[in-house]
């Protein structure tokens, strides 16, 4: 069995947003060598790619658009001719919010390019190099969304649902060569766009932990699943919502 190369590399995708920074700082202090991805907001990736290196741990930053297969699979090609890609976090995704009633096709078709069909580009071209080293961990962010359902996000929730199929069939593909895909679902969770949606009233009264998550704890999770300790998660999702459901 060929044994991977450390440090070992994870990619994360979205990087540079409040969940994807927390994730690639817990990642980088795991031991990781991170790849910090963004699609028009380099400037961003970088910035986490200094803190990340401030602190003592490896990054780099790469961009290019999840939506353009052509384009991500040129920039995965050059990231392997660099080494192995040990582990992929799919955290790339975005809202276009409205009624269904209401919604239009680009709002349909956009949040399910970025969150659905990115999680295809990025992940299928990294499945056979992770195969050879018989090693390898995909964890895809989802949402609560995806689960319970949200007013406005049919969109949102049908795209992040498509992920939790997805990954459980991709499990059953690759358990035999040591790799596993695991989804995190987030509840509420602090940022920028909790802020807008969910005031402190709506939190207290749909969540029972009686406040938002912290990016730091979803993280946590997320660099847990690519730990070697994790080798027998497989095809999981795995909620982090304050005891929502």
């Amino acid at each position: 069995m060929t044994e991977p190369v450390h440090p070992r590399c994870a990619l994360v995708t979205g990087g540079s947003g409040d969940l994807g920074t927390a994730i690639c700082h817990a990642l980088a202090a795991a031991g990781h060598r991170v790849v910090v991805h963004a699609n028009r907001h380099r400037a961003q990736a970088e910035a986490v790619v200094s803190a990340i290196k401030a602190a003592g741990g490896a990054a780099q930053a790469v961009a290019f658009d999840v939506t353009d297969a052509a384009a991500t699979t040129a920039a995965l090609e050059a990231l392997l001719a660099e080494g192995p890609i040990h582990a992929v976090v799919n955290n790339a995704g975005i809202h276009d919010d409205a009624p269904m009633a209401g919604m239009s096709q680009a709002q349909w078709h956009r949040v399910i390019d970025v969150s659905l069909h990115g999680f295809f580009n990025v992940t299928q071209p990294l499945l056979l190099p992770m195969a050879r080293l018989r090693f390898g961990r995909i964890v895809t962010v989802s949402s609560v969304a995806a689960l319970f359902g949200n007013r406005g996000q049919a969109n949102y929730a049908a795209a992040k649902a498509g992920l939790h199929g997805a990954t459980r069939s991709l499990a059953r593909e690759m358990a035999s060569r040591g790799i596993t895909a695991n989804v995190v679902a987030p509840g509420v969770i602090a940022g920028r766009m909790a802020e807008t949606a969910f005031p402190p009233e709506r939190i207290r009264a749909e969540i029972p932990a009686q406040r938002a998550g912290k990016p730091e704890e979803v993280a946590a999770l997320v660099a847990f699943l690519c730990s070697d300790a994790a080798a027998y998660i497989n095809g999981q999702v795995i909620g982090v919502n304050g005891g929502m459901g």
